[in-house]
């Protein structure tokens, strides 16, 4: 296997893909990002990168202190989502150990706000963070999101990115099928390419038949 790196090549930011600041989950699946050369970019290739990739997005505070093995398990559940994900673009059924994984994150801890009393204030609701269980809490966010959105209207929409090697997935528009810009150009560029070449090839081959 190709080694996964944080930092892999110098190029600018992809933006989010399409659907991606709407579901977590599709953010939390697009976080490793494949580039030329068989490099790769993982947002939640450390402690420090997690713990930042969470607290974007309001799941856990900056200060969380986040440990190789919390990184390890965003990163094992990113991998089943993702898992989810292909077998939902591609109309196959479910790995039981990717659909176990997402259900045992969203019933390791309630995500629904609970009842909470202040004795000035009176009752309110609110999800309990304490900093034992953020990780854990964050994880059954995201797997929760995951479910809402292969569940909804929007699944219909989901579809891998077609642009070689990129391996982010988005919610089409249209018949768009790119998740960037850069995705975009790549894949006119191969089209081209390839027309190019095809008459060279046809002009090479052996006529056929007699």
């Amino acid at each position: 296997m190709r080694a996964v790196e944080e930092n892999a090549i110098a190029e600018p930011a992809l933006p989010p893909a399409p659907g991606a600041e709407q579901y977590p989950s599709l953010a939390l699946a697009n976080s490793t990002i494949a580039l030329p050369g068989g490099h790769y970019i993982d947002q939640l290739g450390t402690p420090a990168g997690a713990n930042h990739w969470l607290t974007e997005r309001g799941l856990a505070p900056v200060d969380a202190g986040m440990r190789e093995m919390c990184a390890t398990q965003l990163r094992s559940l990113r991998e089943q989502i993702r898992s989810l994900f292909a077998s939902r673009v591609a109309g196959l059924s479910a790995l039981p150990a990717a659909l176990d994984a997402v259900n045992d994150a969203l019933t390791r801890v309630p995500t629904a706000p609970l009842l909470q009393w202040d004795d000035k204030a009176g009752p309110y609701r609110a999800a309990p963070h304490p900093t034992s269980q953020i990780v854990d809490h964050a994880v059954a966010a995201l797997a929760a999101d995951a479910a809402d959105l292969l569940t909804s209207p929007d699944a219909e929409r989901l579809t891998a990115c077609g642009s070689a090697p990129c391996n982010r997935y988005l919610l089409r528009h249209g018949r768009r099928h790119w998740c960037s810009t850069r995705c975009g150009d790549r894949a006119r560029a191969a089209r081209a390419y390839a027309r190019r070449a095809r008459p060279e090839e046809n002009w090479t081959r052996p006529a056929q038949g007699g």
